[in-house]
């Protein structure tokens, strides 16, 4: 791809660690990039109303758009470590931001990617989400909802497959982050958000269409459902 249209780029969740990171790369790398986040735009991915006006205000086509959205727990609170510790209102939470608003970016988005072009839409999940590889429990809204992430994300890749020949829609495990977003939760090896932006691209970049639908580390391994 040579043209300007062709490496257009859209990352939500621009002004966050690793959200600025992935911005600050693909710029590099020499896309022309739009970004959008709640500090720098009022961009509220738990607001159908502000995703929808948001990206109606944009013109196709965008060739990668990167949901970097997240939140680890709601109103400062602990992960849940115990069934005594769940409360409806977390719970609800957590889904809005790490599952509910995702899901509704790329309902209103699918419209930028090209229909006859390379097109990747990604979200950035967590190892967490897995239900194949939890043997630790605990932690039970941000495990759920990103699980819950993976399956909507999984499910709109074969429909967006059946209109988008080309496209790629995928979540990505971007590993341990040094960001505040985990710098409470740290139990092994972190790394700067320059190297996972870089890690993440290198990812990106290496798919094809027939990875629609995957679950994808910061290596490129599959990640267990």
């Amino acid at each position: 791809m040579t043209d300007s249209a062709a490496k257009r780029a859209l990352v939500l969740g621009g002004s966050g660690g690793i959200g600025r990171a992935l911005a600050e790369k693909l710029r590099a790398d020499g896309h022309d990039v739009t970004t959008l986040s709640r500090s720098a735009d009022g961009f509220d991915i738990t607001d159908e109303t502000a995703i929808e006006q948001a990206l109606g205000r944009l013109d196709a086509p965008f060739h990668l758009i990167i949901t970097a959205t997240g939140a680890l727990t709601s109103d400062n609170l602990e992960p849940e470590k115990s069934l005594k510790a769940l409360d409806p209102e977390t719970l609800a939470a957590q889904f809005a931001v790490n599952a509910t608003g995702p899901a509704l970016v790329l309902k209103h988005a699918q419209r930028l990617l090209p229909k006859r072009e390379r097109a990747v839409f990604a979200a950035l999940s967590a190892r967490v989400g897995s239900i194949g590889d939890n043997s630790l429990g605990g932690w039970y809204s941000y495990r759920a909802s990103k699980a819950a992430l993976n399956q909507l994300i999984h499910t709109a890749a074969i429909e967006l497959g059946r209109s988008h020949k080309q496209a790629i829609c995928v979540v990505l495990h971007p590993g341990t982050v040094t960001t505040p977003f985990t710098e409470n939760y740290r139990n092994h090896a972190s790394v700067p958000p320059e190297d996972a932006a870089a890690n993440l691209i290198r990812v990106l970049d290496d798919l094809t269409p027939d990875q629609s639908g995957q679950f994808f580390d910061w290596a490129g391994k599959p990640v267990p459902w």
